[in-house]
């Protein structure tokens, strides 16, 4: 081939000659010469080059015949992929820092064990799958991430979460996260590191530090667990980079984008009205933007306002009022849902810390000069859900809203000042109720 510049990983291959010692170079210097590293298939150029396979070798996977990078869904189904049955609720075992210092859910020692196998065992495979995409669709603040999967129908399924990215990006990139698919490895891998053998269908583990999932069996057939552990892999990235991940939607009325924090039921009950279908959205100077793959627009300007949806069946909370900057953190940080707490709105697995969160949150209130409102959707009598929260939200932004102002009885202040200051004891003072 006329022109070919195969593009180098840094790597301990890269750095050695091919000797009688180093299998794998011979082997690739073989494939290359034979291939002359591209092959025709459907029209479309299919990588088999150097870069490539040095690329998965510095992440441990020794490509036995050929690697495929990048198909799009006709290709994989002419591999054999096929769409595989929906999963729910499998387990997901997270490493690395947790905010608040909570335990890891695996150890390194087992993270490093399962790693292993599960590179051993995708090398193991002829035909590797290969796929390079984004999770955030800005590339202001995104996440390059590549997966490495054993089979068609796991990629066919996992690709279409992520948001396309230029070419190269993933190895121009200085934090990329890499997800391994073993869908047919053992059914006993998870024993291995203490799991048991009830899970037949599969596990997740990711490691915060390393920038690593792993997805055992049927695991990527999971779509919101896996999108959780991707979301906690990808949020500290996304961080550093000025954006804020947030476990928001967004409504779009006319002109207006409003950015929405509420309870999974009130998403549920009007999601025909919000984008995205899944809670993950992205505040950063440039506007909003989606976590993951939406099959429509991938970017809104600055919301025009931020509602905070809270569950208060005592009546303390008004119906619907507005906030400053600081109450409309205070709020968020707690998350209040008749008794309970979830800070930052976010159930899923915390890699970021949520009063770092929150105070970003506030910055980014200020500097933009985005007005907040909290809302109560469970106010006794008139609780409001669906198309009408909806139309609330609406008719909030053309009326006259009142300064929030707690109703007498109860002690619902002191509820949330005694949790949020045993989670977040160096609570800002501009941090109010």
């Amino acid at each position: 081939m006329k022109n070919f510049k195969p593009f180098f990983v840094e790597s301990s291959f890269a750095r050695s000659r091919p000797t009688s010692s180093n299998p794998f170079f011979l082997s690739s210097q073989r494939k290359f010469a034979a291939s002359a590293s591209v092959s025709q298939d459907e029209g479309r150029v299919i990588d088999y080059s150097y870069g490539l396979n040095l690329a998965l070798a510095g992440k441990g996977v020794i490509v036995k015949d050929q690697a495929f990078l990048n198909l799009n869904s006709s290709q994989l189904q002419h591999k054999g992929a096929t769409i595989a049955e929906s999963l729910s609720g499998l387990p997901l075992l997270v490493r690395g820092h947790v905010p608040g210092g909570g335990p890891s859910e695996i150890s390194k020692p087992h993270f490093t064990k399962l790693l292993k196998q599960v590179t051993n065992h995708i090398s193991s495979i002829s035909n590797i799958f290969v796929h390079d995409g984004a999770i955030g669709s800005s590339p202001k603040c995104d996440v390059k991430v590549r997966l490495i999967s054993d089979s068609p129908s796991a990629m066919l399924s996992l690709s279409h979460m992520l948001w396309e990215t230029p070419t190269r990006a993933v190895s121009q990139d200085s934090c990329p996260l890499t997800v391994y698919v073993a869908t047919s490895i053992s059914p006993g891998i998870g024993e291995s590191i203490g799991l048991g053998s009830k899970e037949n269908d599969g596990f997740i583990a990711a490691d915060i530090e390393r920038s690593s999932l792993i997805l055992c069996g049927k695991a990527f057939s999971d779509s919101n667990t896996t999108k959780e552990a991707l979301a906690a892999l990808s949020g500290p990235v996304i961080f550093a980079r000025g954006g804020l991940p947030l476990s928001a939607r967004l409504l779009v009325s006319g002109d207006s984008v409003v950015l929405l924090f509420a309870p999974k039921r009130t998403f549920k009950s009007c999601r025909d009205l919000l984008v995205p279908s899944d809670a993950g959205v992205i505040l950063s100077s440039k506007g909003l933007a989606f976590l993951f793959q939406t099959g429509g627009s991938n970017l809104f300007k600055l919301p025009a306002s931020v509602f905070l949806a809270s569950s208060d069946s005592s009546g303390v909370i008004p119906s619907v009022s507005k906030l400053s900057p600081g109450q409309a953190a205070y709020h968020f940080l707690a998350g209040y849902q008749n008794g309970k707490f979830i800070p930052a709105y976010n159930k899923g697995t915390w890699s970021i810390d949520p009063l770092e969160l929150a105070k970003a949150f506030l910055s980014k209130l200020k500097d933009d000069q985005i007005s907040s409102y909290l809302f109560n959707v469970d106010g006794g009598e008139n609780n409001v859900n669906g198309k009408d929260f909806a139309k609330v939200v609406q008719s909030t932004l053309s009326e006259n809203i009142p300064p929030f102002q707690a109703k007498s009885g109860g002690d619902l202040e002191e509820k949330y000042k005694s949790f949020l200051l045993s989670k977040f004891p160096d609570l800002p003072e501009e941090f109010s109720f």
